[in-house]
């Protein structure tokens, strides 16, 4: 009975306003690349005998760590830069 009810997956997208239809093909390639992402993630955090939301959470902290030295890292390359390009505006001078 559900089957009969439930409309195919091709008819829902020709019900689409034809800016949604094509909105929608322009982002399907994100969506299923964030998916494979989504899944291979949660197939890594489950080999861990902690909970799946604890090893997550310790992955963002991770994450988020790392971001935070590759900027500082990044800044201080810059600010080295700045640095040798006013020492050779000085000894031009």
């Amino acid at each position: 009975m559900a089957g009969v009810v439930t409309p195919a997956e091709g008819e829902v997208f020709k019900r689409f306003n034809p800016d949604l239809q094509k909105r929608n093909l322009e982002l399907r390639e994100q969506r299923l690349k964030n998916n494979e992402e989504f899944v291979s993630k949660l197939i890594e955090y489950s080999k861990s005998d902690k909970p799946v939301w604890i090893v997550a959470a310790e992955a963002e902290k991770r994450e988020k760590a790392e971001k935070l030295a590759k900027a500082a890292e990044q800044g201080t390359e810059r600010e080295t830069i700045r640095e040798q390009m006013r020492r050779a505006q000085a000894e031009g001078k």
